[in-house]
């Protein structure tokens, strides 16, 4: 399954419009392509628009905010117990406690589960797949984890709240959503981030906190050659202090509050430019400029080539997204459309090898299966190693293919699909090779699954076929 195993087979336009730049053909997806493969995913390029009743990261907030001021009611009514000896109603108390506890910790569970769940399963139906992934892009580009009970609650309503919404949108909007969004803000620790001389840090003895700072440039915005310095961290840093949370029960409204009370008073001087903007629009503008800076133009563009195009894009096509990009300042519909427009784009062989969501998405949408149970599909993630909102650092999943391609994470394939094999066992393994590969197959795979021993092994070779692994 290597690169030079696939070098000889020429796919067409059709299956790269609906496996390169799509999440993989399903139903007659394929052969509508073959009519105008451009113009075919430029025209599936659409906002993703969620449904469901699902929590709002308000109200994730709201039931954290219970859950700790239950704790301290219970933390003092045991120590109330103790001195009073009352040994009965201690233990009545802590299974009370236990329980309590349990329902919140539940709440949380179970907003992440069902969230990742729908984000995967309208990914693996919906016609516009092309968006889904961009969604996923982003959701990645910017990370967060699901560490400690409020960050479970709110990790997943980040890529609902803050990245759809401006999905196709400029990428100044989604960066400022981003960053205001308190799943961001809780998760890089800026709700704890105080100005020196702020009035906040007097008071309470605390500082400045980098973490938010840092990832907005090296990650977020202009990447680690973006030209910035640990001075330039630190300027950032100050600039948005006081960028916070609503305190549920103390403050109305929904996420994120500036408190000037916190924000580091005076200019700032930030990538050779002055700041002299007072409170929360110091920060705002400091955004703004990021977001139009070149190198954020640059190490934007190259992610996005990078993921949807091949490991090593050529620079005459990062040339095209990134004067698009500042053309119409960072508009990340126009910057797509200007990728789907280049012939770079179109390389007739297979690129990218596909990650474990990429390759579970690309699986169902082949099969046409249309129901799923919640569990089995993160599951799946889970033991092929890229569950959902896990990355477990800033910098989200790797998409480079050599990190998903060792011996362990291969037999994990192999296990889930001969799994998929054996449960549908009715599956023609030739119609499914036509819908979702069509005639872009080598002679040696279409041999192989038309001469297997049954139909689950036609089936299992199939998917783990170099044709169907890369895309």
């Amino acid at each position: 399954m290597s690169e030079n195993s696939m070098s000889s087979t020429i796919i067409s336009k059709a299956n790269i419009a609906v496996n390169r730049f799509g999440y993989g053909a399903s139903d007659n997806e394929l052969a509508q392509a073959e009519k105008d493969p451009k113009n075919w995913i430029k025209a599936k390029l659409h906002p993703v628009a969620f449904t469901g009743d699902f929590p709002h990261s308000n109200n994730v907030l709201i039931e954290h905010a219970k859950y700790q001021k239950e704790k301290k009611r219970q933390k003092k009514q045991k120590s109330m117990n103790s001195q009073t000896g009352n040994m009965q109603a201690s233990s009545m108390q802590a299974s009370d406690m236990q329980l309590k506890n349990k329902m919140t910790i539940n709440f949380s569970r179970l907003a992440l589960r069902n969230m990742s769940a729908d984000t995967l399963k309208q990914a693996i139906t919906s016609s516009n797949s092309v968006s889904w992934r961009l969604l996923d892009f982003f959701s990645n580009h910017f990370s967060v984890s699901a560490n400690g009970q409020l960050m479970v609650g709110l990790a997943a309503t980040l890529e609902r709240e803050a990245i759809a919404p401006h999905l196709l949108g400029n990428f100044e909007d989604m960066l400022l959503a981003v960053e205001q969004h308190p799943a961001m803000l809780i998760y890089l620790n800026n709700e704890k981030s105080f100005g020196p001389n702020s009035r906040m840090a007097k008071k309470l003895k605390k500082g400045l906190n980098e973490n938010l700072a840092r990832e907005i440039m090296e990650l977020h915005t202009l990447g680690v050659d973006g030209g910035y310095s640990q001075e330039d961290v630190i300027e950032l840093a100050k600039g948005i202090t006081g960028w916070s949370v609503k305190r549920p029960g103390k403050e109305y409204g929904e996420g994120f509050v500036f408190r000037a009370y916190g924000h580091e008073p005076g200019n700032r001087k930030f990538l050779g430019k002055k700041y002299n903007q007072k409170g929360i629009v110091q920060g705002k503008q400091m955004l703004h400029d990021l977001a139009m800076n070149p190198a954020t133009a640059k190490h934007v563009c190259y992610k996005l080539a990078h993921h949807f195009v091949c490991q090593k894009p050529p620079v005459s096509l990062l040339k095209k997204m990134e004067t698009t990009w500042l053309k119409t300042q960072g508009n990340i519909k126009a910057v797509m459309l200007c990728l789907f427009d280049a012939d770079e784009a179109w390389l007739n062989s297979a690129q990218k090898y596909k990650t474990p969501r990429e390759f579970v998405i690309s699986t169902l949408r082949a099969l046409s299966l249309k129901k799923f149970k919640d569990k089995a599909l993160l599951s799946t993630l889970i033991n092929l190693g890229q569950q959902p909102f896990n990355a477990g650092s800033p910098a989200g999943y790797s998409d480079d293919e050599q990190d998903w391609l060792g011996a362990s994470a291969l037999m994990a394939r192999i296990d889930w699909t001969t799994m998929i094999s054996s449960y549908n066992k009715r599956v023609n393994a030739e119609k499914v090779m036509s819908r979702s590969i069509g005639n872009s197959i080598s002679q040696l795979t279409y041999n192989s699954v038309m001469r297997a021993e049954s139909r689950q092994q036609a089936l299992t070779l199939l998917l783990m076929s170099p044709e169907f692994q890369r895309r």
